[in-house]
C-alpha cells in the first residue's frame, strides 16, 4: 500500500473543494415546470381571474402569493430542464442571455407566466439564433434570483453549462 504525504493530501483534498459542485455529480437532474412550483401549491392557484379586455382582446393576469413561491430544494442543484428561449442579449454569434419559458411565445404573445415559472439563463456558450424556436434543453446549476425585467418578474436564474435541441 502506497503512503501519500501530508502535503498530497492536502493538495487532492483543495483540488477537489476548488471544483464546482455540479462537477462532482454524476448527471444533472432532471426536472420539469412543475418542480419549480414548491410542494403543496397548486398550480391552478397561482393565476387568478385577472383583466380581460374583450375590446382590445387583451388578457392581464391576476398572481396571488403563490406566484413568487419558490422551490428552495432546487437553490443550487445541478439540473437540467426543457423550455423555449425568450433571447435577451442576441448578437451575431447567438443568445447568451434569455428567459427560458414553459411554451413558445409566452411573455411575447401573451401575458408572462408567473415568477416561479420563468428562469433567467445565462450560457457561457451562445446558442444559434437560427434555432430560437427550437424547444430546448438547458442544463446548469439552478439558483433563487428574483428580479424584476421590463419583460416580467423572474424567479429563478441559471448559468448554463449545456444547451441541445429538446426532441420529443
Amino acid at each position: 500500500m502506497a503512503h501519500l504525504s501530508r502535503r498530497t493530501l492536502i493538495s487532492v483534498a483543495a483540488a477537489f473543494g476548488a471544483l464546482p459542485q455540479h462537477a462532482l455529480a454524476a448527471s444533472p437532474k432532471t426536472i420539469g415546470w412543475e418542480d419549480l412550483i414548491p410542494a403543496g401549491v397548486p398550480y391552478g392557484e397561482i393565476i387568478g381571474q385577472g383583466e380581460i379586455d374583450a375590446l382590445n382582446d387583451t388578457w392581464l393576469p391576476e398572481f396571488d402569493e403563490n406566484a413568487s413561491k419558490l422551490n428552495k430544494d432546487l437553490h443550487g442543484a445541478y439540473i437540467k430542464m426543457p423550455g423555449y428561449i425568450l433571447p435577451i442579449d442576441v448578437s451575431t454569434k447567438g443568445v447568451t442571455s434569455f428567459i427560458l419559458v414553459p411554451y413558445v411565445g409566452a411573455c411575447i404573445h401573451t401575458p408572462p407566466p408567473p415568477a416561479n415559472q420563468l428562469v433567467f439563463v445565462d450560457s457561457k456558450k451562445p446558442w444559434p439564433s437560427d434555432k430560437l424556436w427550437d424547444p430546448v434543453w438547458v442544463t446548469g446549476q439552478m439558483r433563487h434570483e428574483m428580479q424584476s425585467t421590463s419583460v416580467a418578474d423572474i424567479g429563478y436564474a441559471l448559468t448554463a453549462d449545456a444547451m441541445e435541441v429538446y426532441v420529443w
